[in-house]
């Protein structure tokens, strides 16, 4: 609990408190001690729960979408590259290809 600190070092801080804060006054110097501390573990204890609360409203938010790694060309660089790029050449529908329909499929 103490640490390094046992049972024959703890009776020797307390003869020591004792001799110099008297009688009479070490009972309202270990109240106030006593009230010291837990004070102290309530405030430790509110700072760790706001903390882990932070913490939780951070991961519990959208990440951002991801930026593209290719630029977006500028309207006059995207104007001039469609100007330059050739059109695909169009392909005749076969007409032959839905006229020429298997027997076995027309349900003979």
């Amino acid at each position: 609990m103490f640490g390094s600190i046992g049972m024959p070092e703890l009776i020797i801080i307390f003869v020591i408190a004792l001799i110099i804060f008297g009688p009479r006054k070490l009972p309202e110097l270990g109240r106030s001690l006593g009230k010291s501390i837990g004070e102290f573990k309530r405030a430790s204890n509110d700072l760790r729960n706001t903390l882990e609360e932070e913490i939780r409203v951070e991961d519990t938010r959208a990440p951002e979408p991801k930026k593209s790694e290719t630029p977006i060309p500028a309207p006059e660089e995207a104007q001039a590259s469609s100007a330059a790029a050739p059109e695909p050449a169009s392909v005749p529908a076969d007409t032959n290809a839905a006229s020429e329909q298997s027997p076995s499929k027309s349900g003979v």
